[in-house]
């Protein structure tokens, strides 16, 4: 085997996005423990500025180890139990990636389709939440197959009105769009690192609101993914002094997170 020596490439995909000098940099800076007391203070400046990008005071806001599918996974599998009824609006693929996991979840699920290049339809979500108690309404905030975007304020104040909790799913938006989970009143929001943000894939923030913190305390099951599993991964990231080892945290791609946080902000988000 030799070193590998990526090309050089502009990256004008759907993701991943180019990442900046800066950012490579940080990634290489010298590993420490996941529960080394610096890196705990980094730990809690990723906390505080995921917050303010999401807008998300008072929400549990952290950067799951693995990329956005897994905010996905991690969203829905915290949120449902088997039997629970769950809408889904589906106007691209990962509208469609969503249908599948929360089918694996257990949950009966009711799916509200609009043509693909065109946003989710708001009218026809509100009348599948009509036709039954739901205990979550899912969708995509910006489809990253087509660019459409949706109104998630429109969305999630319908989730609200039927007593749902809204999952939004923000990997394409997040840092690009605003996202706003306090105006929206939205329960769960997760992104990953390698679009709008432009850091490396493999990490996935994500926030989740009191509401919904509070509904996974109820379940009357496990959640079914044990690494995804908020209660347990919030023993870890939970707060300074009183961290319990969950997993060796992915410490470098943590400090390219930070770092494209840092440049973002002095952008002006």
């Amino acid at each position: 085997m030799q070193s590998f020596q990526p090309p050089r490439r502009i990256l004008m995909g759907p993701g991943p996005s180019d990442v900046s000098p800066r950012v490579l940099s940080a990634l290489a800076r010298p590993t420490v423990g996941h529960l080394d007391p610096a890196f705990q203070d980094l730990m809690e400046e990723i906390k505080a500025a995921l917050a303010r990008l999401f807008n998300a005071p008072d929400y549990a806001c952290v950067p799951l180890p693995a990329p956005g599918t897994a905010g996905m996974e991690g969203a829905l599998m915290n949120l449902l139990e088997p039997g629970d009824r769950a809408v889904i609006a589906v106007n691209g693929v990962f509208g469609g990636r969503m249908v599948d996991m929360a089918g694996r979840a257990g949950a009966e699920v009711v799916r509200v389709d609009a043509l693909w290049g065109e946003p989710v339809d708001v009218a026809a979500v509100e009348a599948a939440l009509a036709s039954g108690p739901a205990k979550v309404l899912a969708f995509v905030h910006a489809e990253t197959s087509t660019g459409v975007r949706s109104d998630a304020a429109a969305l999630c104040a319908l989730a609200r009105r039927h007593g749902a909790l809204s999952i939004v799913d923000c990997v394409t938006s997040l840092g690009g769009v605003p996202v706003d989970a306090a105006a929206w009143d939205a329960d769960v929001l997760y992104s990953g690192t390698q679009k709008c943000l432009s850091a490396p894939p493999g990490l996935s923030p994500v926030a989740f609101s009191p509401r919904a913190l509070e509904a996974i305390a109820a379940r009357k099951t496990p959640v079914r993914n044990w690494l995804l599993d908020v209660s347990l991964l919030m023993a870890y990231w939970g707060g300074e002094g009183g961290r319990t080892y969950h997993h060796t945290a992915p410490i470098n791609a943590l400090y390219g997170l930070h770092e494209s946080l840092v440049a973002l902000f002095e952008e002006g988000q």
